[in-house]
Parts: structure tokens; sequence; C-alpha cells
């Protein structure tokens, strides 16, 4: 794994406009200042971490682009409420335009290799975020041709669905859209979505929602025929595994800090409740900048993409993944 890299930094962004996507979703669209404009050149599906009020300190957590590089002057990121969402609630209760927000630049992997490729699009309530992005981007610069599939609750809950309308009636030929409704339809199994999906089976798959609706997705893929090496992943609100109340020693720049753990909070957003500046960047398990040595106690991941077995071994953990599994756990950075 070789030694972690500080975390990305911060930098302040004003936020022009907030939109009223849905009665529990939100768009901030933010004013990059021209000497950030490089830093924050992006890709389409890829996401920022913000920095919000929480717990006491301040909590992180990332957001999808739903613009495009290629027809938005400014950056947008859509934040759906969460339940005990801690930086969701505070975001819609509290941004307005006006506000400044600590963002880092733009970060993640979920982006078409080719604009114009023919891609197979499957998302979850606010998992339409950065599909939203690619979407917009591929029907702007590219030539390939997009079937998406949209799960949601009900009509009441589809985001962007004015917008999704809008290009649809613009590229009948290039893009499709299959609205999948609970209150109509019953939540979706893989049995029921692989249906839609076989037609589309050759192309490239992308995937983002809540873990229930990425584990059915992934079903309907299989059962619809499409390689899982063709099959791209972006999970959103993950679910946390059982467990308990417990107390974080973390060793950090030569001091150790006594800390409360709540159940089910990953540690890295203990620490940094705490005001300590631990190092980070992509919070989703794939880049390894928050490693940590594990001395006493035991953790669970909620999400692994970067740490091997001899990196367990050696006792690491990632910091924006790990879950108390006993009532003491003992951490070092140094």
């Amino acid at each position: 794994m070789g030694e972690t890299r500080p975390g990305l930094p911060f930098h302040r962004l004003r936020v022009a406009r907030v939109i009223a996507e849905t009665a529990d979703a939100r768009s901030l669209v933010l004013s990059v200042p021209p000497a950030l404009a490089a830093e924050f050149g992006y890709r389409p599906g890829q996401y920022l971490t913000v920095r919000v009020p929480g717990g006491g300190g301040t909590v992180a957590r990332c957001y999808s682009l739903s613009s495009s590089p290629h027809t938005d002057t400014d950056l947008k990121i859509t934040v759906k409420r969460v339940r005990d969402g801690q930086a969701s609630n505070w975001i819609c209760d509290h941004v307005e335009p006006g506000a400044e927000l600590d963002l880092t630049p733009p970060a993640g992997e979920f982006t078409p290799a080719s604009l114009d490729d023919d891609l197979l699009l499957l998302a979850g309530g606010s998992g339409i975020t950065p599909v939203m992005a690619i979407i917009k981007s591929v029907l702007a610069q590219g030539r390939g041709r997009l079937a998406l599939v949209y799960a949601n609750r009900d009509a009441g809950s589809v985001i962007f669905a004015g917008e999704l309308a809008a290009l649809r009636e613009r590229h009948p030929d290039r893009l499709t859209v299959t609205h999948w409704l609970d209150h109509e339809r019953g939540a979706p199994r893989g049995e029921d979505l692989a249906p839609l999906l076989r037609p589309y089976a050759r192309r490239e798959a992308f995937v983002c929602g809540p873990e229930p609706f990425v584990v059915v997705a992934r079903q309907a893929l299989e059962r619809a025929g499409v390689a899982p090496q063709r099959v791209r992943v972006e999970r959103f609100e993950s679910m946390l595994p059982t467990t308990l109340d417990a107390t974080a020693e973390v060793t950090l720049d030569g001091q150790t800090h006594r800390l409360a753990w709540p159940a089910g909070t990953r540690l890295l957003d203990v620490i940094m409740s705490a005001g300590l500046n631990p190092p980070f960047s992509c919070r989703q398990g794939n880049c390894g900048t928050c490693a940590c040595r594990l001395v006493d106690g035991d953790v669970e991941l909620v999400r692994n993409e970067v740490l091997e077995e001899e990196d367990f071994a050696e006792g690491y953990i990632l910091a924006c993944q790990a879950v108390a599994r006993t009532g003491r756990v003992a951490v070092t950075y140094d």
C-alpha cells in the first residue's frame, strides 16, 4: 500500500443558487473563482467532498456533481436528505444563496472512458446525480446512445424529472428512460429489472444508488447477461453493519486523544468531529489516504477497494469506512 498522503485541501466556494429538486432534495450551484478553475476541472460522474458543522465539530461527506463540464458553466451538487444524516440535513436546512462551503477538488472514477460509447445506466433515488452528469455530457459532446432505468418511491421522488423528460424529447434516438416507481410496481427485484436490461447487455453498465438498489441491480445485470467486468458501481448510503458505542484512542501527530465513538459512526467522522485533522481524500474506501494502524480492539470496514491481505496483516484499516466492533479501539497514524 505504501505511505498515505495528506488529505486534499479544502477551498471555500460560494453558493450561487439553491434549487429545490424535490421535497427532500436540493441542488447547490457553486461559483468557482478563476484562480481555482483548473483545480476544480472535472469529469462527468465525479464528486466533491463537503465539510459542514456536525457533532460539535465538523463532518465531511461526498456529493456527486450533477452538472456537466460540457454543458454547465458552474458546478452543481445535488443533496438528498438522509434519515439522521448530519451533513445532508444541515445542508438542506441551512444553506442558502450567498453561503460559503468548504470543498475539496473533484475526485472519483465513476466516469465513462469515452462519451462515444453506448451505455446502460441504472440509478436508484439520489443515485441519479452522477448519472445525470454522464447523460448530459454524452448527449452534448459524444455520439453514445444511453438507456436509463431509474427507480424511486413515487413520482414526487424523481429528481430531475423535467430535465430528463426534456432530454428524452430532444434526443429520442439516443436516450431511453424507464421509470420504476415502487408505489406502482413494488420494490424492484433482480428478476423484474432483467428484462428491461437484456436488450442492452453488450453495453458497459453504470450503477449508482443505495446499497439495497445496488444489490438488486447487480442481480438484474447478471440475469440479463452483462459481463461483471463491464459493470461500474457507485454506492450511496452504504448499509452499516451492526455496531456498538465505543471509545476510540487515536494517536495523531505524536498525541493520543480519547474520543467517544457512537454506534454506526465512521472513525474518520469521530476524529474530525473532535477538531483533529487526519489525512483523508475519497471517503469511499478507494484511495487509502485515510489508512491508519489498528493497535487494539476490532473494527469492521463497510467498504474496502484498496487494502489487501498484507495490509490487514500489518494492522492497517480505513478510517473512512471503519465502525467499531469492540468497546475500545486504539489506532495510530504515527
